[in-house]
């Protein structure tokens, strides 16, 4: 199967929306889901825009993306990208989507001169977790994801 993994595009917004609202779904997240298109396009290319994405297409049908944007470690004094989803549609699965999406992405971060990508995992994801092992990720069992939202975060802002 031929596939291509481009930058994403304005015009790409719609489809991004839908993409994510198949990967909540998948994540049994769906009652968290609220993102809008206006919302993403002003974080990807708004005036302070802060993510960056890629496209999954084969034969111009999207079935899959990745979003992202910069970090920084400051004990390793090291740049990187944060992978905030990587989502390929489960009919396109197995087929080295994900590992694409993965080099476009590093291939990216080395032309920025950054060391590192991190991401996150939901733990009963075991497909998710053992491709990331075999293209040589390790899990940091050492830190806790931790947020603030909704209440918690309208208490700190005032």
């Amino acid at each position: 199967m031929n596939f291509q993994i481009k930058i994403t595009e304005e015009k790409d917004i719609a489809l991004i929306v839908n993409l994510i609202r198949e990967f909540a779904a998948f994540e049994k997240l769906s009652d968290f889901c609220e993102v809008t298109e206006d919302a993403l396009r002003d974080a990807m290319f708004g005036e302070s825009s802060c993510v960056g994405g890629l496209m999954a297409f084969a034969n111009e049908n999207p079935i899959g993306y990745a979003l992202f944007y910069e970090n920084f470690a400051s004990f390793r004094g090291q740049r990187g990208f944060y992978l905030e989803d990587l989502y390929v549609k489960p009919e396109f699965r197995g087929r080295k989507i994900g590992e694409a999406f993965l080099k476009k992405l590093a291939e990216i971060a080395k032309t920025r001169n950054f060391q590192r990508i991190d991401f996150l995992v939901l733990d009963w994801n075991e497909p998710a977790i053992r491709f990331y092992e075999k293209l040589g990720a390790k899990p940091d069992e050492s830190e806790r994801h931790f947020r603030f939202v909704g209440g918690a975060f309208e208490n700190l802002s005032e």
